[in-house]
């Protein structure tokens, strides 16, 4: 179920960087829900996080197009924040089931 950055995704990104990475809390919510729906959180983690042929082939890139850098490391830490909400709201399930 490995989730893959595409190239357009990519692109609108690169096109304007702020309106796709706004609101990580929207994709959390994605991944939350897919989680309640049976699927296991730590194929839901390996999903968000950036694995590191990815974090590789950016770097790359970012050598040969230095502009991009701060694409890059932009859509890295939206990948980091989504990932960071989708662990609080398991840990939030997680407690609210014990105490039911």
């Amino acid at each position: 179920m490995a989730t893959q950055l595409n190239p357009a995704t990519i692109q609108a990104v690169m096109d304007d960087p702020l309106r796709e990475l706004e609101f990580p809390q929207r994709e959390a919510a994605f991944f939350y829900g897919l989680f309640l729906r049976g699927h296991s959180a730590e194929e839901l983690r390996r999903d968000i996080e950036v694995p590191a042929a990815v974090l590789a082939k950016w770097d790359r890139e970012a050598t040969r197009q230095p502009e991009q850098r701060v694409v890059f490391q932009r859509m890295l830490e939206y990948r980091r924040h989504v990932l960071a909400i989708f662990d609080s709201l398991i840990g939030f399930d997680a407690r609210t089931q014990r105490l039911q």
